[in-house]
């Protein structure tokens, strides 16, 4: 077996499933979980139809760079979204099956374990994928703490030189999970900067993206703070995906965006990897990406139900509205895991402790005494959640 594999720690909700095995839920209230962050709300039809009309395509198999359309649909996509002059459709652009297994693999591509002492930075609290990735690629993930006292930024000026100097991959995350922190101009600049003088590649996950509040202000992208600092998308790699934005997380569609030396060999580890997308999915993912009304409507609703949900929640728990994204993190008054751990045996109630999105890293663990709440059911059932929490707060 791989010996790298010893080095994984239990994933978040196996350490839940352990945290709950003798916490007997309130039988006399349904279930309600803001545990995992998979969208509920319907899956538009546009796209259901889409991917029933291509399933004549499953007879042939799919090329690994995705079809043309998909390709261009997605670079259309990114030119209107974020204010492109261009982008190429050919080289810097390539499907993938949902942006979880692209992080994943992406760091088996770039990461050279020969070359020493490998490192790869990630946020802290973060999406236990980039360490995952990072163990099993041969590399030592150091972690940039990002804390309310911060804003939730990640505190790069805290990671040691020599470690920079290591440094091949840095993951990204805006808006960011869990803290809905959106990263403006200015820290994408720093970041680009580091990646300038440390010869690292950048990796911006991007999957909420599309949930955010207002119309008017969407987040800012990483190629769109490359296209204003006026520079080129060298060492830099964008991860996007449906699944959020267009409430189709079964049907594993994203990509990767950037750097056209990078992706190129990108696509070469997933021809042998085995990585090509479904032709129907391709389909409907064209469809999806040519879409913008049925994205509007979908945070019309986040933003009504977090409108209704945050205030509700202030008036017994230290949360703030996040930036973007559809979780609110919340400070607990007892530690996070027996506020998890009650919260479920009294309220029948699921929410995922913080700390076990973290590590502890310069002497704190930065999501130990915060929750993350998922609030993608619909408004009436994330209400009722809160209330319950709320109720159940006031009590200890």
């Amino acid at each position: 077996m791989n010996p790298r594999l010893r080095s994984l720690q239990p994933y978040p909700f196996e350490k839940l499933r352990k945290l709950f095995e003798n916490a007997a839920p309130n039988p006399a209230l349904a279930h309600i979980s803001l545990g995992i962050g998979e969208p509920r709300h319907p899956t538009p039809e546009l796209i259901k139809r889409a991917l029933t009309e291509g399933l004549a395509k499953l007879a042939a198999y799919p090329p690994t760079a995705g079809s043309d359309a998909l390709r261009q649909s997605i670079a259309a996509w990114l030119v209107r979204r974020y204010g492109l002059r261009s982008i190429d459709w050919k080289t810097e652009v390539l499907p993938v099956n949902g942006s979880r297994e692209a992080l994943f693999a992406f760091a088996q591509t770039v990461v050279d374990p020969s070359r020493g002492d490998a490192v790869v930075v990630c946020p802290n609290p973060f999406y236990q994928i980039y360490e995952g990735a990072a163990l099993l690629a041969g590399a030592q993930p150091c972690y940039a703490n990002t804390i309310s006292e911060r804003g939730f930024a990640a505190d790069y000026a805290a990671i040691p030189e020599d470690v920079w100097r290591h440094t091949q991959l840095l993951y990204v995350c805006s808006p960011g999970n869990p803290t809905g922190k959106v990263l403006g101009l200015d820290e994408w600049r720093e970041i680009l900067a580091r990646a300038d003088r440390y010869g690292f590649i950048v990796a911006s996950d991007e999957c909420y993206s599309e949930i955010y509040f207002d119309e008017a202000a969407a987040p800012l992208g990483a190629l769109q703070a490359a296209t204003q600092l006026g520079r080129g998308f060298e060492r830099l790699v964008v991860f996007s995906s449906l699944s959020k934005r267009s409430n189709v997380p079964g049907m594993r569609s994203g990509f990767v965006a950037g750097d056209a030396a990078i992706l190129k060999a990108f696509l070469l580890y997933r021809t042998y990897h085995g990585g090509a997308m479904n032709p129907a999915v391709q389909d409907a993912s064209v469809a999806a990406w040519g879409d913008e009304m049925h994205v509007r409507e979908n945070r019309r609703k986040y933003t009504e139900k977090f409108a209704r949900v945050t205030p509700l929640m202030q008036t017994a728990l230290e949360v703030k509205h996040p930036e973007a994204g559809f979780y609110l993190w919340a400070g607990t008054p007892v530690t996070d895991t027996e506020f998890a751990r009650r919260l479920y045996a009294e309220q029948h109630v699921t929410v995922l402790p913080g700390s076990f999105l973290a590590r502890e890293s310069h002497g704190v663990n930065p999501g130990a005494n915060y929750v993350r709440m998922a609030l993608v059911a619909e408004t009436d059932e994330c209400l009722e959640a809160a209330r319950r929490i709320v109720e159940f707060t006031r009590k200890l």
